[in-house]
């Protein structure tokens, strides 16, 4: 199982809050620091704000901060509440479905995979703040794209 890019985006987004002194950004900080596409990661803050975990403020000065203590804040629900499907195969349509196990099966490893994401937190993720914060500080731009905190490494280069 491998997670979306935009669960890449939003835990990185998360960690980035958790980890930089002040604990406000912005999308095209962001987008720059990791070279990620802004119009991707505008959609993936939207959505975070939508869900709760982040704090939204628009116009000049404007930005955003974590909604809640990084401690606070489970990984499990940020990846059920950005990945659309958590499904590891279509079986709704297999025709060997009826006499087949192997839905159940599938269904109880996301579910075990979930409930080891629920045992950790934003701040397990940004457990060490001052080395994230310096190795945030340095990031390059664009090639940043390599330092997924995801392990996911889907991302590619901003096209615009």
């Amino acid at each position: 199982m491998q997670l979306t890019r935009h669960t890449d985006y939003a835990l990185r987004v998360l960690i980035h809050l958790a980890a930089v002194p002040g604990g406000r950004a912005t999308i095209p900080e962001i987008a720059d620091a990791y070279g990620l596409s802004r119009n991707h990661l505008m959609k993936v803050v939207h959505g975070l704000g939508q869900g709760g975990f982040i704090r939204t403020q628009r116009g000049r000065g404007g930005g955003f901060t974590l909604a809640a203590d990084p401690a606070d804040i489970r990984i499990g629900a940020v990846v059920r509440h950005s990945e659309p499907d958590m499904a590891m195969a279509n079986c709704a349509s297999c025709a060997i479905r009826p006499a087949c196990g192997l839905s159940g099966i599938l269904a109880q490893a996301v579910d075990a995979f979930l409930t080891v994401l629920d045992g950790y937190s934003l701040a397990d993720a940004a457990r060490d703040r001052t080395g994230l914060a310096a190795l945030i500080a340095a990031l390059p731009g664009p090639t940043a794209a390599d330092l997924s905190p995801a392990c996911a490494s889907s991302s590619s280069p901003r096209p615009d």
